[in-house]
């Protein structure tokens, strides 16, 4: 639908940082995405980190709230947010050993599961404050955007050699 995006410059810009921005597909998903569609590495990987932290400010501070108003208006929906709680409930044990690192391994390594949403999830159930949890996750994504790069990089070298 929005394909015809990734056919001009701008737009392969802003379709990497609503990409990035997306819960489970986040950088690791917009950078090889972008890479694939001809956005050159030095503008796909700052512009997918800053869009893959964009939410993360809002999740930890807002996130609560949120799923007390869904739970209220939506009563259906408690299920759902049970399962977005005990995920996040369910990852804290390996944070909550040492906060700052605990955290930033957690969003740094690129696996299914894993990356900003989850962490400023996890960070939220936690109750860390967004000053001591932003930095962890933003060291974590700028990590992940190292090793999901030199992985496309390696990706793309070795399917057009």
């Amino acid at each position: 639908m929005l394909h015809f995006l990734w056919n001009t410059f701008w737009g392969q810009i802003l379709m990497t940082f609503l990409v990035s921005m997306v819960p489970v597909i986040e950088l690791r998903g917009a950078i090889p995405m972008a890479v694939g569609a001809g956005l050159d590495y030095r503008i796909a990987i700052p512009v997918a980190m800053i869009g893959n932290l964009v939410p993360v400010p809002f999740i930890i501070i807002f996130i609560r709230r949120i799923f007390a108003w869904i739970r209220k208006m939506f009563p259906k929906l408690n299920a759902f947010v049970d399962k977005l709680e005990e995920r996040g409930k369910s990852k804290s044990d390996a944070v909550l050993k040492s906060a700052f690192w605990g955290l930033f391994i957690f969003v740094a390594i690129p696996l299914p599961g894993t990356g900003a949403w989850t962490g400023a999830l996890i960070a939220a159930m936690l109750d860390m404050r967004l000053k001591k949890a932003f930095p962890a996750i933003a060291a974590g994504v700028i990590t992940a955007a190292a090793i999901v790069t030199i992985v496309t990089a390696l990706g793309f070298t070795v399917f057009t050699a």
